[in-house]
């Protein structure tokens, strides 16, 4: 995300410039709010899910200072080539089915998906319910859209984090969305 930030503001301009900014790996999100807590300070900055991150703003830990969406959806599904090759391989086709379910439970068990939300996941009820609101899922998660594809190798080109040349976005997409 931080090289969409960076895109957004033309700070990506020529993919042989060095980065805007450099990438300290930092594991968890423990490691995360620490490193910009520290002094001196081992990170400027990072970016983080609002939801899990609201609780930490709301006890002063961590300071906002904006908000950016992602240009493509939370979570891709990926598969070994071979599998793939085989477009009717029934693994798939169970593993599809049994994500469609899942995302229809969740659905149509709201209160439930609450509870777990705010019990697993370390949200707030509350927040657990809003967040729900903003979440919209895929109706049926089968394929990916090339234009999805597309867009993320032209930031990470202009990231430097690909060059462009090698698998191009046909090569990247084993089913597409019809």
């Amino acid at each position: 995300m931080g090289f969409v930030l960076a895109d957004q503001n033309n700070w990506l301009k020529r993919t042989n410039d060095p980065p805007p900014f450099e990438i300290i790996p930092l594991q968890t999100f423990a490691n995360l709010r620490n490193a910009v807590n520290t002094t001196p300070p081992r990170a400027d900055f990072f970016m983080w899910e609002h939801f899990t991150s609201k609780k930490y703003y709301a006890n002063n830990e961590i300071k906002k200072i904006g908000e950016i969406y992602t240009p493509w959806s939370s979570w891709k599904i990926v598969a070994r080539d071979d599998l793939v090759d085989g477009k009717d391989d029934e693994r798939l086709k169970d593993m599809f089915r049994a994500i469609d379910e899942g995302v229809e439970y969740f659905r149509g068990h709201q209160e439930e998906s609450v509870e777990f939300i705010s019990t697993e996941l370390d949200y707030e009820r509350q927040d657990a319910r809003e967040w729900l609101g903003t979440v919209e899922f895929a109706q049926g998660v089968r394929g990916v859209e090339e234009g999805v594809v597309g867009r993320t190798i032209e930031v990470l080109r202009k990231a430097g984090v690909v060059n462009g040349e090698g698998v191009g976005v046909e090569g990247m997409i084993g089913i597409k969305r019809a």
